[in-house]
């Protein structure tokens, strides 16, 4: 890479195994693409999760924001992110030795005190469509 490493960053490893997945995706048709384009997308994501910025406020060596957030829609829209996500699980699962599909979940209902002092309950009567 000819930019900064940010703690982001997929580690070779990393992109070897979720690359197969992304190239899946690539249809031969689009134009040729100017960066290393989608590992640079993905660095962008994440880099973008674990610091909270906006799109506009990636550093000048990300591909362009706009660049970042297509793929991110294109994927979001075509279930990209189920598909890495049930891929990955089940690659961690089998070197667990377990089945790579989980055949049973659990969902704790247990509620968990935010504050020592709540704020007001919330209703519904009294939101609002754009809430």
């Amino acid at each position: 890479m000819s930019r900064k490493r940010y703690t982001t960053d997929l580690t070779d490893a990393q992109w070897a195994k979720v690359a197969p997945l992304l190239e899946a995706e690539h249809v031969p048709a689009q134009p040729l693409r100017r960066h290393p384009l989608l590992r640079e997308v993905l660095n962008a994501l994440f880099y973008r999760l674990r610091t909270g910025c906006t799109g506009r406020d990636l550093p000048g060596d990300f591909p362009p924001h706009s660049t970042v957030s297509d793929y991110f829609r294109r994927w979001r829209r075509n279930g990209l992110f189920e598909r890495l996500h049930a891929e990955l699980r089940a690659q961690v699962r089998e070197r667990a030795h377990r089945n790579p599909q989980p055949s049973a979940g659990c969902l704790d209902s247990q509620t968990v005190k935010s504050t020592e002092k709540g704020g007001a309950p919330a209703r519904l009567d009294t939101m609002t469509a754009s809430d």
